[in-house]
């Protein structure tokens, strides 16, 4: 019988015992030598020099046959990724302008000085019964007009624009809480985002510097002068629908209102002034404001009368009210002197013509 396997000259590796049953574990099996890339060549192929080398490239069916199965997850991976990168470099808003905010809104006001005294109406009981015909009665009067499609805009986004403004109009020209209560926050409910900053800047410190006009937002008496000597609000005017741009839809309106005042305090029967304000808005939209109710006023031109030339309208519109029969006397307007550059250009006044 020969002899039992000795260990080799330098001993057994360090770590292991010598044996055979040491290696079982790396033997190939059949399924591991044909997923092999490289296959030894024959005899035959080695003598016909054909191959050149000792190995040649083994050929699998199939177009991907040889990719192992990481490198197939890792071009899955890639095309996914630029498939994503051109879905949202086409559809990422790169080419939409940045909603603008900041002192969006520009106010012009004309105060309307009376030419004469200021006499109380005849008809405290119907004080508007001087007015000439085509005033309609609060919101009747907007003369809202019925929605139609335009180039960018369906049917039902300008439909809504219409009704976000006519919403704005009666909580900013029509409701007694904003017009002698002193309240705003029925107002600023519709003002977009990018513009409650300058806005809230109106409340907190009105000044007519041509952004921050609070009476450029909403029509507003002193609380402490003026109350109303009836809720109606006789309202005459139209409103119109353009397009500033592709995204953009503009509102123009253009209302006369005419309000029944009487002072404060005064004793009853209490003489009823009527107070006369024109407001010309431009109100713009895009989809995000649409989408919210909300919308961006960003031109207000207000002419109200009879109005003091000499006191401020910024925060509170100052009607001359009648104190008695015999009508209330006010100073001319003074004349306007374009040499005194103390003075704001745009700061005008006017003479109040008609009843």
């Amino acid at each position: 019988m020969g002899d039992p396997p000795r260990e080799p000259p330098e001993g057994a590796p360090e770590g292991g015992s010598g044996n055979e049953d040491e290696y079982r574990s790396v033997v190939f099996d059949e399924s591991f030598v044909r997923a092999a890339r490289i296959q030894e060549l024959s005899a035959r192929e080695r003598l016909s020099g054909a191959f050149g080398r000792a190995t040649r490239p083994r050929v699998r069916l199939g177009p991907l046959g040889s990719v192992p199965r990481q490198a197939l997850a890792l071009l899955l991976l890639i095309l996914l990724a630029f498939g994503a990168a051109v879905y949202f470099g086409v559809s990422s808003p790169k080419g939409v302008p940045a909603r603008p905010e900041g002192n969006q809104l520009t106010v012009s006001l004309v105060a309307l000085s009376p030419a004469s005294a200021v006499h109380p109406v005849a008809d405290r009981a119907d004080p508007f019964a001087v007015l000439p015909p085509g005033y309609g009665d609060g919101t009747l009067g907007l003369n809202t007009p019925a929605a139609a499609a335009t180039g960018h805009f369906s049917r039902v986004e300008v439909a809504k624009a219409l009704d976000t403004v006519q919403h704005y109009l009666a909580a900013s020209s029509l409701a007694p809480v904003v017009l002698v209560q002193g309240s705003t926050a029925q107002v600023r409910v519709f003002v977009t985002p990018g513009e409650q900053a300058q806005f809230d800047a109106s409340v907190a410190q009105p000044v007519d510097d041509r952004h921050h006009a609070l009476t450029g937002w909403m029509v507003r008496f002193d609380p402490a002068q003026a109350a109303l000597a009836t809720d109606t609000v006789k309202v005459v005017g139209a409103m119109r629908v353009d397009e500033s741009d592709a995204g953009t839809l503009q509102i123009t309106t253009d209302h006369t209102f005419v309000y029944a005042l009487k002072p404060v305090g005064a004793p009853a029967p209490a003489p009823v002034t009527l107070e006369t304000v024109r407001r010309e808005l431009t109100f713009q939209f895009d989809r995000v404001d649409l989408a919210a109710g909300q919308l961006r006023l960003v031109d207000s031109v207000l002419q109200a009368g009879p109005q003091s030339c000499a006191a401020s309208s910024a925060g509170y519109l100052q009607p001359v009210l009648a104190a008695g029969p015999q009508g209330t006397a006010v100073a001319p307007p003074t004349p306007a002197d374009p040499g005194d550059h103390g003075r704001p250009a745009w700061q005008v006044c006017g003479v109040l013509a008609g009843s």
